[in-house]
């Protein structure tokens, strides 16, 4: 790592902050953020029948700060408690009547504390759900199950909500796995818009086809706002399966997207992951109009004495200007191709090189295992946000506080470094960009 990059505070992450709390009204204040926050006392959604408890829970998967308080986070949830289930492609859904939701959380002497929950609805008002989408609507293929073993059918207001941003109107906008879809919510959580590849949402617009092409469960999975609040920036997990999963075997290439909120434009850039076996890219963060941070990581847990090998969570700054806009004119379902292969099937730097596309730029910005003070002893680090004075803010993903106990059920998520159960967490870090 180029040391340059970055400054770590040992205690605590100052930042002098100026927001605005009124029309033409701006306060001032010099926070003291701790290296890190947990949420209190998460309540419990509801207790299995081998006692284990399950969590809400569950707000890591994405983060925004509030422009007008200093103290407040926004974090959302993704499709709710799941586990694999034993038939092939199958998932155990622990509550089907359960809505993604954004939470509004209150640091306050060192914890978080829950003061709003935000469920989010459909275009109707009525709430959405984490069941996979019927085909040709953001089908995963997945067949869904509850906990008695009972098949659940496909829903057209299932959302596997992991991208957050909280507009400037007091509105947000999500990203998804399943689509992929990019909705817009009311403050209170009412679909304003819902667009996606296929035009099966409310308001018409689609994002270019080729997206339909995500990975089942890695589609996008960040999702950021330019700091004019003119254009949305979503970035996959993984490579897309374009045009098959055999065919993209050791790829490293994601696609970016930039979608102008007004117009409905569409732009495509290609981000390179550092390793084809990584889990992938979790979230992406706006600096300004062009550059951006980026959090890739593993599986791993970040301290866990059964590792052979050090777990992987870094940060990095990328930048557009320079890159290649890979967008298909003629959207077709792989997007333009290069030499008869789609950009996925290019795999790597060299690839992308003979076929004259030029990535988005990357260096290294904060190594998660390394730099943070304590370490990370979590598997997922899934959020970011980026406060006045360049503190850098991560969330954890906590799964609602369980796991696969292989058996068709939950079991408890334990961190190999505490022995406690997993809970939503956020690191407060200084870094010079």
């Amino acid at each position: 790592m180029n040391k340059k990059l970055l400054f770590i505070t040992a205690l605590y992450a100052v930042a002098a902050i100026s927001c605005k709390k009124n029309k033409g009204e701006e306060i001032s204040a010099t926070v003291n953020y701790p290296n890190m926050a947990e949420v209190n006392s998460p309540a419990v959604l509801f207790t299995t029948a081998n006692d284990v408890n399950v969590y809400n829970g569950g707000f890591g998967s994405a983060l925004a700060a509030d422009p007008t308080d200093p103290n407040v986070f926004y974090m959302l949830t993704d499709r709710g408690a799941n586990v694999g289930g034993q038939a092939s492609n199958s998932i155990i859904i622990g509550k089907p009547d359960f809505a993604p939701q954004i939470g509004k959380f209150r640091l306050k002497d060192g914890k978080l504390y829950l003061e709003q929950t935000i469920e989010l609805k459909n275009a109707s008002g009525n709430k959405l759900n984490g069941i996979p989408n019927p085909a040709g609507m953001g089908s995963t293929g997945e067949t869904p199950f509850d906990l008695n073993g009972n098949a659940i059918s496909p829903s057209a207001d299932g959302l596997d909500s992991e991208g957050l941003v909280r507009a400037a109107d007091g509105s947000y906008w999500v990203s998804d796995e399943y689509g992929p879809h990019l909705v817009h919510f009311d403050a209170n959580g009412k679909t304003l818009e819902r667009i996606n590849p296929f035009g099966s949402g409310t308001g018409g617009r689609k994002i270019p086809a080729v997206f339909a092409k995500r990975r089942a469960n890695r589609g996008m999975e960040g999702l950021t706002i330019t700091p004019d609040g003119k254009t949305l920036v979503g970035i996959m997990q993984s490579p897309m399966y374009n045009p098959s999963k055999g065919a993209v075997s050791g790829s490293m290439v994601i696609r970016i997207l930039t979608f102008d909120i007004a117009s409905g434009e569409t732009k495509q850039y290609a981000y390179l992951m550092e390793d084809a076996s990584l889990t992938g890219v979790s979230e992406i963060v706006a600096v300004n109009s062009t550059t951006f941070l980026t959090l890739e990581r593993d599986g791993k847990y970040g301290i866990d004495p059964s590792n052979t090998t050090t777990a992987f969570k870094r940060v990095f700054k990328i930048d557009i200007t320079k890159a290649t806009d890979i967008s298909d004119a003629s959207n077709s379902d792989n997007g333009k191709l290069y030499g008869g292969k789609t950009v996925e099937q290019l795999l790597n730097a060299q690839g992308l090189s003979d076929a004259g596309i030029v990535p988005v730029s990357k260096s290294q910005v904060l190594d998660l295992i390394k730099d943070l003070p304590g370490s990370y002893p979590h598997d997922k680090a899934e959020g970011l946000a980026l406060l006045p004075g360049n503190i850098l803010v991560i969330s954890n993903d906590d799964d609602f506080g369980v796991v696969d106990n292989n058996a068709s059920g939950f079991a408890q998520k334990i961190l190999p470094a505490t022995k406690s159960v997993d809970r939503n967490r956020l690191y407060f870090i200084k870094v010079n960009l």
